[in-house]
């Protein structure tokens, strides 16, 4: 298991990457990865997550950008204290790959901030890069 692991304006984002064996097709070039992200408000004002931006680049350095409302069809609002978790998944076209992004916050008045992703590694185990 892969993680990382970034702290903006007192927003903590943690990541778990593992490789996806059940949802892998090696032989048609396809690997799946999961991630479970767990987003924390450790500061002292309310925040939502709004928008986020991925930056996927592959074991041949080809680069995706994904952009799009909230996470999971969610756009979380997070209490001082409060954390939110989910799990998604990532298919790649080489066995192995690196993640990173941003999460767009608001708070309560409107201002807001790009909270980072630090990069994370999506590897099939026992791979040799």
């Amino acid at each position: 298991m892969f993680t990382s692991e970034a702290v903006t304006r007192k927003v903590r984002v943690l990541v778990k990457a593992e490789y996806s064996p059940e949802r892998s097709r090696p032989a048609d070039h396809h690997w799946f990865f999961l991630y479970t992200i767990t987003i924390t408000n450790e500061g002292d004002e309310t925040v939502q997550l709004v928008t986020r931006h991925w930056i996927i680049t592959d074991g041949n350095s080809n680069v995706e950008e994904v952009k799009g409302p909230g996470v999971v069809g969610e756009q979380p609002v997070l209490q001082p204290g409060e954390a939110f978790t989910y799990t998604s998944g990532c298919p790649l076209r080489t066995p192995f790959g690196v993640m990173e992004g941003t999460y767009q916050m608001v708070t309560r008045d409107g201002a807001g901030f790009d909270a980072k992703i630090a990069p994370f590694t999506l590897s099939e185990p026992y791979t040799v890069h």
